[in-house]
């Protein structure tokens, strides 16, 4: 079985399993590990905005004016650094939405220095700090231009069922249903059936570029530091790509990419939810299963294990 290896000195401390499938369409290309099963969690929020946009534009709103960083925004698990809160503004404003009406909840910024910066200016944290306080937003609007519930958590509520409906017809299989983090539906699939999703964006991308998944897809592309934020993985893994990638991490070891070039969709799996092996999955899986997507680094930082004060004393690798 595949894994990653964390080895301090020579000392094996740690061991992570790891399963991966790219994909095109119902065409399964190649797979690391066995099958798996899991939770969507924020590798849905391509989808889920998707959803949102859809229903604003059945609406006649303006969404064609929505920028490539708004869009982003909306995907993002964002570390709410000050770029972050500012896209997240200008949604909000955009649609006059007000943060009140958010349901995610609070927590502290990712970016432990901005966390830091909002302490030491007396500030609290409240719902923009959270990771997807973007996607919330746009939820937010949809139910607004239609006069629905503001409450838009229950899976019964006509937003979430159409978002349910949208992850049925791309992934091609009934998820089963849990809640996320943020108090949203999440969706249960096997790893065959996430991909295929993948795949769809990465189609809708080069197929339908004007459609509101393809501007999604492209958003997600072009935008990763506003997906994700500084010393994240989405960033790292565009700047060594040759080729467009969009990419999102989900939670528990959970990554998903959409490739347009090639129409396929690739989802990687740590099973024991670890985040730093991930990383490290995630870069073997590219060189393994798609060759020529990215320049292999010289460098990965989350395969060194460092001790407290940044010495190396260690290292992730795949066994």
């Amino acid at each position: 079985m595949a894994r990653v290896e964390c080895w301090r000195a020579d000392i094996l401390e740690s061991v992570h399993p790891f399963s991966a499938v790219v994909a095109r369409g119902d065409d399964v290309l190649g797979r690391i590990g066995p099958a798996w099963h899991t939770t969507m969690r924020s590798a849905a929020k391509p989808f889920q905005l998707t959803t949102s946009l859809d229903v604003l534009g059945a609406d006649r709103a303006d969404t064609s004016g929505v920028s490539s960083g708004e869009l982003a925004i909306g995907t993002a698990s964002h570390s709410a650094e000050l770029a972050h809160l500012a896209r997240v503004r200008a949604v909000m404003q955009r649609y006059g939405v007000t943060e009140s009406m958010l349901r995610c909840g609070a927590h502290a910024p990712v970016h432990t220095a901005s966390a830091d910066a909002v302490l030491r200016q007396g500030g609290q944290f409240t719902d923009i700090h959270n990771n997807c306080s973007g996607k919330h937003t746009f939820m937010v609007a949809a139910c607004l231009s239609q006069g629905w519930p503001m409450d838009y958590r229950p899976a019964t509520h006509p937003l979430q069922r159409r978002i349910l409906g949208q992850i049925t017809t791309l992934a091609g299989e009934g998820p089963r249903l849990g809640v996320d983090g943020c108090g949203v539906p999440t969706f249960g699939l096997s790893l065959v059936a996430m991909t295929r999703a993948w795949s769809a964006l990465a189609r809708a991308m080069v197929e339908a570029p004007r459609s509101n998944l393809g501007r999604v897809g492209a958003a997600l592309a072009a935008e990763p530091y506003l997906v994700s934020g500084t010393d994240r993985l989405e960033p790292a893994l565009l700047a060594i790509a040759r080729e467009p990638i969009a990419a999102k991490i989900g939670a528990e070891g959970l990554f998903c990419m959409a490739l347009p070039h090639r129409r396929v969709g690739m989802v990687v799996k740590i099973h024991s939810g670890h985040s730093d092996a991930l990383a490290v999955a995630v870069l073997h899986a590219l060189v393994t299963l798609i060759p020529g997507a990215i320049e292999p680094p010289q460098a990965w930082p989350w395969a060194e294990v460092a001790n407290v004060v940044g010495r190396v004393v260690g290292r992730r690798v795949v066994g």
